[in-house]
């Protein structure tokens, strides 16, 4: 059984060391030589002193050293941080010195980018440098090359001994409220992730999963545990246009993608080979609009589409088993295996089927909470075990802040998160069930809701709308069209035609949050 993160991969080495575990661009790693270059570096950090969860940051594309250096962080009884290669310095240096990062993995052209910035990080002793180059020098911090680390690697050093509930990530959420915020991942968090996706989407050793996402998201990180569980491929992409995803697929025979709903969106249209290898779809991150499902189904028959809930906190919560999306096809459907997932009222009692409530979610990938931050940690992750199963020592769930409701056979449907409901004359209006209808106009390609201050409503409703390609959708036929279908106090008081793609935080989605500022003064007095 694998109990540590990195077990996943050392005990797939065991069974299959030839199997072809890692691809990226044209090298090629099988099982036996990628535990063979974690172990490498896994002796490497020991040689420089890293003590027992001491963090170890991974600031680079996705490529095989990035793995390599999580996996090995782990692998020596410390604790790997992967950092969203989008993210700037200045960001990077706040990541690094909030968790008090120790060794820091980058390549040679993002450390000169970050040289200023990480005087400020004081706990950092280590970095190692890939690529080629000259390094620069920083005061009080060794810099290695990959090369010069890898050769400081001594096999007799053991590694620090590490339980499953012992610390293995600090994943940073983006931020896009405030200052991110570290959510920390035990190594059970991480396998019982892995056990549980894996057993859903029945991944098997001949699988090759596509990892498109950054390995700094949650949903990014599970294409690489998911594999590594059962002895599947991983191939790393980093792509730039849709179309770079499309031609993976085909080159590499991929079996299984994961995107997010703006990339869906990209990813529908395209000319999907009627031979396409692809055998599961997965969503998360939001909520796939149904013009965007309808046209992957079309596209992609053979795929089956899962439609997926999670947050960093829990990792992953719920799915819809494709044979539901005829049912039930806006559902974020049951409890993933070995969760529970419950919807409560705020003084814990369990919601009647139809009302709305809290997503709560208990069990074995509740995370450990927020590092450093004791007062938001405190916010999120509640007691429940006296309140609903009379155990003696209380069990900490985590509380989503996101509002759901239950049917009558137990199936979830996602109402909003409970920050950015638009409060507009009284009536709180969930953005999704906005942009659910705009969605459904055959002009649009993206759009978002979002509320922004008004003198009389309180909040307005603006609507940022893509048109597709060739369409020209206005405003007013778009506003036009929605009069049918909405509720006067939900229809936008503007509609903005957005020229271009709307802005994407680190992790794909579309950035409500940037949105929201963009427009915040779009009815104020002479405006």
């Amino acid at each position: 059984m694998s109990d540590l993160i990195h077990d996943l991969l050392f005990h797939s080495a065991q069974r299959t060391p030839g199997a072809e575990a890692l691809v990226y661009g044209q090298r090629r790693l099988n099982y036996g030589e990628l535990a063979g270059l974690v172990r490498s570096t896994a002796s490497a950090l020991l040689a420089s002193g890293l003590e027992r969860g001491e963090r170890v940051a991974v600031y680079l594309e996705k490529n095989i050293e990035n793995v390599a250096a999580m996996f090995g962080g782990a692998a020596a009884g410390g604790a790997f941080v992967p950092v969203n290669p989008l993210l700037k310095p200045e960001q990077v240096a706040y990541i690094l010195g909030d968790c008090n990062v120790r060794v820091l993995v980058t390549s040679t052209d993002r450390l000169r980018l970050l040289k200023e910035a990480l005087p400020q990080c004081r706990d950092l002793r280590l970095i190692v440098a890939t690529g080629s180059g000259e390094l620069p020098a920083l005061h009080g911090v060794e810099i290695l090359s990959w090369d010069e680390f890898q050769a400081t690697a001594n096999a007799a050093l053991r590694p620090h001994r590490a339980i499953d509930g012992d610390m293995a990530a600090i994943l940073y959420t983006s931020g896009s409220t405030g200052k991110p915020k570290g959510v920390v991942l035990s190594h059970r968090n991480m396998v019982a992730g892995a056990v549980s996706v894996s057993t859903y989407l029945e991944n098997t050793p001949q699988d090759r999963l596509l990892a498109v996402l950054p390995l700094s998201f949650d949903y990014g990180l599970s294409q690489l545990t998911t594999a590594f569980r059962v002895g599947a491929t991983a191939v790393l992409i980093n792509h730039l246009l849709a179309r770079d995803v499309l031609n993976a697929v085909v080159a590499e025979k991929i079996t299984g993608l994961a995107a997010v709903p703006p990339l869906w969106i990209q990813l529908a249209p395209l000319p999907w080979p009627e031979d396409c290898t692809l055998r599961y779809l997965t969503n998360s991150g939001g909520a796939m609009q149904r013009p965007t499902l309808d046209a992957l189904r079309k596209a992609l028959p053979k795929a089956k589409p899962f439609l997926m809930y999670g947050l960093t906190e829990a990792f992953r919560s719920t799915f819809l088993p494709p044979d539901e999306l005829e049912r039930r096809p806006d559902s974020m459907g049951k409890a993933i295996p070995n969760a529970e997932v419950m919807v409560l009222r705020p003084d814990g009692s369990e919601c009647a089927p139809g009302e709305p409530g809290e997503l709560v979610h208990r069990g074995a990938l509740v995370s450990l909470g927020y590092w450093n931050d004791p007062a938001k940690t405190a916010e999120r992750f509640k007691p429940i075990g006296a309140l609903h199963y009379g155990l003696p020592i209380p069990e900490l769930a985590v509380w989503s802040g996101d509002t759901v409701r239950k049917d009558e056979d137990g199936f979830l449907y996602f109402i909003s998160r409970n920050d950015e409901m638009i409060k507009t004359s009284g009536y709180r209006v969930s953005p999704t069930e906005v942009e659910e209808v705009v969605y459904a106009r055959e002009h649009v390609a993206e759009a978002a809701a979002i509320g922004v201050k008004h003198p009389a409503l309180g909040q307005a409703i603006v609507v940022i709308a893509l048109p597709r390609e060739g369409s020209a959708m206005s405003a007013a036929d778009l506003l036009a069209a929605l009069k049918p279908q909405l509720p006067a106090y939900m229809l936008p008081q503007k509609i903005v035609i957005a020229e271009g793609a709307l802005p994407r935080n680190p992790n794909g989605k579309i950035d409500r949050k940037l949105l929201s500022m963009q427009y915040e003064n779009v009815f104020a007095e002479g405006a």
